[in-house]
């Protein structure tokens, strides 16, 4: 057993000595590199992650980066490639070969089938004497760097540059793209993230409560309604429909402190005006960020000047969205 020092010496020199190789990586941001932009941006076809091993992992993990930003990517181990599965590259596809070395067996056996086939290799790789870097037509350089394992074997600081220069080219391209937070949404329907990307107001709040008392209503009207609908608070309309304000639990409780006699008092008496509003297409976590900034429990949907009802906090949290 190490002693806990070692231990914190140890995993701080593997974050610095990947940090600094991270950082160190901008240099090979060059023409290189924007030239294998231009050509996946250009691809009317997908872009064909692959490898072995470590940097097999790697393809993995940016071909489902540029899935969820909207360039279509498949990723294909180089070694199931070779044994029966190079079906799934299409015509007008790209491949791009993640490899440290560029000369494994496996390696050496695809290039010369994919480009058999007519389809551009374009390759991440380490060796500049490389096999693979010979046979690309776009080779990104990623340098040979020390690894962060103390015997310099362990894949670990040429993994990180790898999976960092993959999102640095996956963050070229959104832009390119265009690709807006609603694209994204539109990716990414599933979990925490799915939710607050696009349930909206209008799929929480409850239509078939609308919970509203008049100016001139009285205090007992306030309370009744308020405890009927459950939500916490209720409108207050103008004789003309409009909303005028709002009570809540808190201003019924904020009356009982200042007067023993509510019988003559209204629901414009114990109001708060100029409530928060909310529109039923917004999303549910603009909301409940408004709730948090504010310290508030409800906000009025409206629509175009139209009450529709309340949103309380608990619907939000009730859906999961925290």
């Amino acid at each position: 057993m190490i002693a806990n020092t070692e231990i914190i010496s140890i995993a701080k020199e593997t974050l610095l000595i990947e940090g600094h190789a991270i950082i160190n990586l901008s240099d090979q941001i060059n023409d290189s590199f924007s030239r294998m932009v231009g050509r996946i941006h250009g691809s009317k076809g997908r872009i064909i992650l692959t490898g072995v091993g470590k940097s097999a992992l790697i393809a993995q993990k940016i071909s489902s980066t540029m899935n969820s930003i909207g360039t279509p990517s498949v990723f294909l181990h180089s070694t199931d490639a070779i044994h029966g599965d190079l079906g799934v590259i299409g015509p007008s596809d790209l491949m791009l070969i993640i490899s440290k070395s560029g000369n494994t067996q496996e390696i050496k056996t695809l290039v010369p089938l994919i480009r058999a086939m007519g389809i551009p290799v374009l390759s991440f790789v380490s060796d500049p004497d490389s096999y693979l870097e010979n046979q690309s037509e776009i080779t990104v350089r990623i340098p040979i760097l020390r690894e962060a394992c103390p015997n310099n074997l362990a894949p670990t600081t040429s993994t990180t540059v790898q999976l960092a220069m993959g999102d640095a080219l996956a963050m070229v391209l959104l832009k390119m793209n265009e690709f807006s937070s609603k694209d994204f949404a539109r990716l990414h329907p599933g979990g925490l993230l799915g939710k607050r990307l696009n349930v909206t107001i209008s799929d929480l709040y409850s239509r078939s409560l609308q919970p509203s008392v008049l100016l001139t209503d009285p205090v007992r009207k306030v309370i009744m309604e308020i405890s009927s609908k459950r939500l916490g608070a209720t409108a207050v309309l103008d004789s003309s429909g409009n909303i005028a304000g709002i009570v809540t639990d808190g201003d019924l409780r904020r009356m009982m402190e200042k007067t023993d006699d509510f019988r003559n008092l209204t629901a414009g008496d114990i109001m708060s005006e100029n409530p928060k509003q909310i529109s039923p297409d917004e999303l549910a976590v603009t909301a409940l960020e408004t709730m948090r900034t504010k310290s508030i429990t409800q906000l009025l949907v409206v629509d175009n000047h139209q009450y529709l009802g309340v949103i309380h906090i608990h619907d939000i949290l009730r859906e999961g969205i925290i």
